[in-house]
């Protein structure tokens, strides 16, 4: 359920930040895990939403994902702010090399891992997935994790999410933040 480098530091506090492939939990495990730390959440998506005035189907579909990867990374530095909270980011924040800098420096990440086939059942149960249109939501979440779980991979705390309640996943997180 639980891995940890060995040299992964012990959390002293600093904002935490959520990153894996979408479906995995991120925003639904963070907002619990800030609530039993008593922290604040913030939703990545839902404050690139706010600063667009647009879904992001829309910002995907009016000026393309490369637009969107960069309001991505203008909100995700603006929350990174040296106040303590947790943070979900989407999918793909991570993958942009100065965000993924950022997290890393300042922030204590936490990669929420699962099967493609686990994260295929959850995210068919919304149509809300840009990169989910027109395709087969295993077969895109096994080609993005072959991709993005390298770079996933060098956040120091690796949590893996089953098919069970969100609250396991909570539970893990908070013994190898109270180690």
């Amino acid at each position: 359920m639980l891995q940890t480098r060995d040299s992964a530091p012990a959390w002293d506090g600093r904002t935490i930040v959520l990153i894996g492939l979408m479906g995995v939990g991120k925003s639904t495990v963070g907002r619990r895990l800030a609530h039993r730390l008593n922290l604040p959440f913030v939703d990545a998506d839902t404050e690139i939403e706010a600063a667009a005035d647009l879904s992001i189907p829309e910002i995907f579909d009016r000026f393309g994902e490369a637009h969107f990867r960069d309001g991505e990374r203008r909100v995700i530095h603006r929350l990174i702010d040296g106040r303590p909270k947790v943070i979900a980011t989407g999918g793909g924040a991570f993958m942009q090399e100065d965000t993924r800098e950022l997290i890393l420096r300042h922030t204590y990440a936490i990669w929420l891992d699962a099967d493609p086939s686990v994260l295929a059942e959850r995210v068919q149960r919304r149509d809300t997935r840009p990169l989910l249109r027109d395709r087969e939501p295993i077969e895109v979440l096994t080609e993005l994790a072959a991709k993005r779980n390298p770079v996933y991979a060098l956040a120091p705390v690796r949590i893996e999410s089953k098919a069970a309640p969100h609250d396991v996943t909570v539970d893990a997180i908070l013994k190898v933040l109270r180690r």
